[in-house]
């Protein structure tokens, strides 16, 4: 079975991989694509507006995204490395959900894991909705972890 883990550079990503690792039988598990999606330049309102300079400028911050994407990537999968199945990594362009999703297909995933409610690079890889979008979308399961609750603190 191939897996897909999407990443947002959210310590909830990360856990949500974890997760994945703590259940999940290895030997059944074929490949792991650790995936980030960063929308593009394009998606920016009024982007054909942009000055020389500012489209510069939005292209100098998009490139960081890109790299943000790229290290978020690279933290998963050292975290599944050695685990048994094959980790590959990718970072596609475009609507997070709709991107999932479209690699799920692709990749002929058995299995989507995705975090609810990450707040990394949540603007511009992973909105809040997304783990939502993919459960109703994607052509296989979902596995959407939710974040550990924080302990109460005690009233007094």
């Amino acid at each position: 079975m191939h897996v897909i883990v999407a990443t947002d550079g959210s310590q909830q990503s990360l856990d949500a991989a974890r997760h994945l690792r703590s259940f999940a039988d290895p030997a059944r598990i074929t490949d792991v694509t650790v995936l980030a999606v960063v929308r593009p330049l394009a998606a920016v309102a009024f982007a054909d507006d942009l000055t020389p300079a500012d489209r510069t400028r939005a292209e100098g911050e998009s490139s960081s995204f890109r790299a943000a994407a790229e290290s978020a990537v690279r933290v998963v999968a050292a975290e599944l490395d050695g685990w048994g199945p094959t980790v590959r990594t990718s970072i596609r362009s475009g609507s997070p959900a709709h991107e999932i999703t479209r690699a799920a297909s692709a990749l002929g995933a058995g299995l989507v894991v995705v975090a609810a409610g990450g707040r990394g690079l949540s603007r511009t890889v992973l909105l809040g909705s997304t783990a939502q979008r993919v459960q109703h979308s994607a052509p296989c399961p979902v596995l959407v972890v939710r974040p550990v609750p924080r302990p109460r603190a005690p009233r007094p």
